[in-house]
């Protein structure tokens, strides 16, 4: 292995704890980093959507802080195992991907990797390379390796097991698959939010059936989407997507619960320790706006992230709302003001749609909507708010 330049003691510390929910084996890590070793880090994505959020970039940035530091990322594609579907923190199994679906996606992802990502000094891997290759021979040696209660053993299928629900043999598998990808690319560090736990652990387990150093293991924290309560997910309605326009990540970011804003700053941005403290204890309203300005300057520029500040800024003091920052794909015709939020993505379930109505906090084409029960004809360029911060245009 080649050796990396030592770096200080303070920015080792910094990347085995910032944003960081538990790293095992923290003292073997630590050790490996102080004597300039370059490691091989491995982060593994799921082109399961089109879109990466802000979510995704928490993992993502401590990838690019080890490849900062001289170490070799190495972010695969899954491209195989995404067409089975991660079953971590799933009440119920994942609907199985189309290859086309997973390869219109890939390309997405990785348009939006590179705005964290130095593609360039990325070692970039489909693991489809090994598993199309390996065959029915690969898979017998590695089912080999592992006992059926050991697969069984996670939270998330004991409980659908208790509950009377399904696990699939395909689920099963999936922590194996991610295992091997380690094998297959010789990882010694393996990056992954925290509920990707169990098949982290798996990671370390079967490189050692296979007669290889264990891997450590780095898990990030969750980041809770704008609804404050539930991790960011598309699915929730609560992501702020890398896709956005400048205007409508700026209003997203401003639409979290105060609590999170110390949090976005670790998580999601370089600010140092010292302004975070410092904005933790100002005015919310303008440490979000400090916020929301550095996460748009990330990956729109500086000079959006300005403008996005002082478009947000005169709207709202002049009582405005704000346009449509995205366009929505709703079928024309009749339909419920329900069905109508969630399809838009400005609802995480029809449950929080009713209660938007309700609170009489929905406008179509200016008209306030106020029963959840009044049907509305669906046309192109139908403008739909939700407060003045979202605002959506069918197409």
């Amino acid at each position: 292995m080649t050796n990396v330049k030592t770096k200080s003691n303070d920015l080792h510390a910094e990347l085995l704890t910032r944003a960081v929910d538990e790293v095992i084996v923290r003292e073997h890590l630590g050790e490996a980093l102080e004597t300039g070793q370059a490691l091989r880090v491995k982060l593994g994505i799921d082109p399961t959507a089109r879109d990466l959020h802000l979510g995704h970039t928490v993992p993502l940035r401590k990838l690019r802080a080890f490849q900062d530091l001289g170490h070799t990322a190495v972010l695969i594609i899954g491209d195989f195992t995404a067409m089975i579907g991660d079953p971590s923190g799933r009440s119920e199994a994942r609907a199985p991907l189309s290859e086309q679906a997973v390869k219109e996606n890939m390309e997405h992802y990785l348009a939006q990797a590179s705005l964290v990502l130095d593609l360039k000094k990325t070692e970039i891997r489909y693991n489809s390379e090994w598993y199309k290759k390996g065959g029915l021979a690969l898979l017998w040696e590695l089912l080999g390796k592992v006992t059926v209660e050991r697969a069984l053993e996670r939270d998330d299928f004991q409980k659908r097991l208790h509950a009377g629900e399904e696990v699939t043999l395909l689920e099963v598998l999936y922590p194996l698959l991610q295992g091997y990808d380690s094998v297959a690319v010789g990882a010694d560090v393996e990056i992954g939010g925290s509920d990707q736990k169990f098949n982290l652990l798996m990671g370390r387990k079967i490189p050692r059936r296979f007669g290889r150093r264990e891997q450590d293991i780095m898990t990030t924290v969750l980041i809770e989407g704008t609804d404050g309560t539930r991790k960011m997910s598309k699915t929730f309605g609560n992501d702020i997507a890398l896709s956005a326009t400048a205007d409508d990540m700026f209003g997203r970011v401003m639409s979290i619960p105060d609590p999170l804003i110390k949090k976005y700053f670790l998580a999601l941005t370089d600010v140092g320790l010292d302004e975070i403290e410092a904005a933790a204890r100002a005015n919310p309203r303008d440490a979000k706006l400090k916020l929301a300005e550095t996460v748009v300057g990330m990956y729109r520029g500086i000079r959006a992230g300005a403008r996005a500040r002082a478009r947000f800024i005169e709207i709202f003091s002049l009582g405005r709302a704000l346009p449509p920052s995205r366009k929505a794909e709703i079928p024309y015709g009749k339909r419920d003001p329900v069905e109508i939020l969630v399809r838009a993505g400005l609802a995480p379930s029809k449950a929080a749609a009713r209660r938007l109505i309700l609170q009489k906090g929905v406008v179509v084409d200016e008209k306030k909507v106020s029963n959840p029960q009044d049907m509305i004809e669906v046309k192109q360029g139908m403008i739909i708010r939700v407060g003045k911060r979202q605002a959506v245009q069918v197409k």
